[in-house]
């Protein structure tokens, strides 16, 4: 068959428009493929962040691999108020203790259920109501005392989880047990079982900070974020309140930040020798850490400066936001450091073991950290950060519908049989309350939610299958929740 050709003019015209056509197309990829390159090298985080939008996190160091499913939350910001806040007195308001207030709870109620050393010799347990008002906020209808109106103007963005129960029924063992999912000092932290699964964003921070701010009526101490058994480069890194907020991040007299370089290139020299005679795993830790460091002497001050955050942002975490350790500057920094990709950052606010004086210790509490709270959700949302961020807030346990006599009469005791912990963001449902507490709020009346429950939900939220993420230790593949039953609580997820 003869080939058709085109003749004359026609055809130069059209094989030159041929030519133009392929040096564009070869133009324009190789110039996409080249912005890709630039893009990866000025910042391979966003590579990175990509895949693990997917679930892929090998890239990011998480030993994983890959997440058992796609997560909803690829952050978590804990708010820990240490030292049991009344859910009473702030989310859960009980109008038969309002009518009952002063006479002895019903045995009926009371049960045979454990209580302190602090209210066993009392020989009666005299109810006590709320002395704040309550109100319902939003769509969703939740709760607010008035000790919270900031957190109120946000009651959508919340998930209230009000039948919580826990074990230990003292502080430390409380909080180590929230921390770790045991009662017993030596595993590793929420935050530490989620950098060696997960990995990190960010290459110049820690992938966990932990800060503390508030009255040290308990002691917030370093073991509620370290590593157990998993690698120290897992452990949680303290920001402190004053000075530095990482020791030593300053250099001496004398050293300028090139000389510092050369002196831990030349230690990490030394331990990498070390480390090939003795493969300790302390060492590599040691040498990620200096390197770490180094890094952060540039990142830190930048992070720490408030200057390019608007005014009407400043205002909106009040008037302490400014001032270093208090915990409106601390929710900011948490802030920017979930947009700088940090995987775990929590605030413990100590101040909340309220024995005696439940009208003016709550007031001091509430006015120290219900704006910032509502704040950080507020402008997590306004970041578009919200969806990714994970929000926790509450304590170690609760406290009791009865008063402690022997410390006066407006006091409340420890209570982990039932009490509230608020979810926002990262794949919760927000605008609803789950489970509910008796009239008494003493006992749970409907969906209990145990600690080992709450944190296998949390878990499920950035893509993991507590059930299936486990470490061998001491013979048994060991778990965060542990090997007593345990669920997630889909009822509250997206």
């Amino acid at each position: 068959m003869a080939r058709t050709t085109t003749s004359g003019d026609d055809g130069a015209d059209q094989q030159a428009a041929f030519r133009a056509a392929r040096r564009d197309f070869l133009t324009r990829c190789a110039g996409g493929l080249g912005l890709v390159a630039a893009g990866t090298l000025l910042d391979p985080s966003l590579a990175a962040a990509d895949a693990a939008a997917g679930g892929d996190v090998a890239a990011l160091g998480g030993t994983l691999g890959r997440t058992h499913f796609a997560p909803k939350a690829k952050r978590v910001i804990y708010l820990f108020q240490s030292g049991g806040p009344s859910q009473l007195d702030l989310f859960d308001p009980k109008p038969t203790l309002l009518r009952e207030n002063g006479k002895d709870m019903p045995k009926s109620i009371l049960g045979t259920q454990r209580v302190t050393l602090m209210t066993r010799t009392q020989a009666s347990f005299p109810s006590y109501g709320s002395p704040f008002a309550f109100a319902q906020h939003g769509q969703s209808g939740a709760w607010f005392s008035e000790l919270v109106p900031h957190m109120a103007k946000t009651a959508d963005d919340w998930c209230f989880v009000k039948s919580v129960q826990s074990e230990p029924i003292n502080h430390d063992p409380a909080v180590t047990f929230m921390q770790t999912g045991r009662q017993v000092a030596g595993r590793p932290a929420f935050g530490s079982w989620l950098q060696y699964g997960l990995g990190s964003e960010c290459a110049n921070l820690p992938a966990y900070i932990v800060m503390t701010s508030g009255l040290p009526d308990q002691p917030i101490v370093s073991r509620y974020w370290h590593s157990g058994y998993l690698p120290a480069r897992c452990q949680g890194v303290q920001f402190q309140s004053t000075g530095d907020p990482v020791l030593y991040l300053s250099n001496p007299t004398g050293i300028d930040h090139a000389a510092r370089g050369e002196i831990i290139d030349t230690v990490s020299d030394l331990n990498r020798l070390k480390f090939r005679q003795v493969p300790d795993p302390e060492i590599e830790a040691r040498i990620d850490a200096f390197q770490l460091a180094y890094k952060m002497q540039v990142t830190v001050p930048e992070l720490l400066d408030f200057a390019d955050e608007p005014a009407h942002v400043l205002a909106m975490y009040g008037p302490d936001v400014s001032k270093p350790g208090t915990y409106a500057y601390q929710c900011l920094l948490a802030r920017r450091l979930a947009q700088r990709g940090v995987r775990f950052v929590q605030l413990f606010h100590g101040g909340w073991d309220h024995h005696a004086n439940i009208p003016g210790g709550m007031r001091r509490q509430t006015g120290n950290t219900d704006q910032a709270t509502a704040a950080l959700v507020t402008d997590l949302k306004q970041h578009g950060l919200l969806d990714d961020t994970l929000v926790v807030w509450g304590g170690e346990f609760g406290r009791t519908a009865f008063t402690q006599s022997t410390q006066g009469p407006n006091g409340r005791d420890h209570h982990p049989r039932c009490f509230t912990v608020a979810l926002a963001g990262g794949g919760i449902k927000p605008g609803m309350a789950y489970g509910a507490t008796d009239d008494f709020g003493y006992n749970i009346a409907a969906d209990v939610v145990h600690v080992r429950d709450l944190h296998a939900t949390l878990l499920h939220c950035l893509g993991i299958d507590h059930q299936r993420f486990s470490v061998r230790f001491q013979g048994l593949d060991d778990k965060l929740t542990g090997v007593e039953p345990s669920r997630v609580v889909t009822d509250i997820l997206i």
